[in-house]
């Protein structure tokens, strides 16, 4: 039973770790792709490589500034959770 809690506990926070390190870069997607799709719609141009070149250097310089905090918090949730699980059994 207590090793369920362990699992299930160790397996919550790994989920939420992800979505914090996904977090930027979806919200700077959505935002890139709504303002892109307005300027679509406001000026009639249908060019499918203003959608996708835009929102991939966008994403890009997120990812590039977001690195240190995405390799923090994944360095310490394996150091604080999965390496003292795997030390103790």
């Amino acid at each position: 039973m207590f090793e369920e809690i362990v699992f299930f506990d160790t397996l919550r926070q790994g989920l939420w770790i992800a979505v914090m390190i996904a977090a930027p870069m979806l919200a700077v997607a959505l935002v890139a792709g709504v303002s892109i799709g307005l300027f679509q719609a406001l000026t009639s141009v249908q060019e499918m490589t203003l959608t996708f070149v835009p929102k991939v250097g966008a994403m890009l310089i997120v990812f590039w500034v977001s690195m240190s905090f995405m390799s923090k918090s994944l360095v310490d949730f394996f150091q604080g959770q999965i390496l003292p699980l795997i030390a103790g059994s």
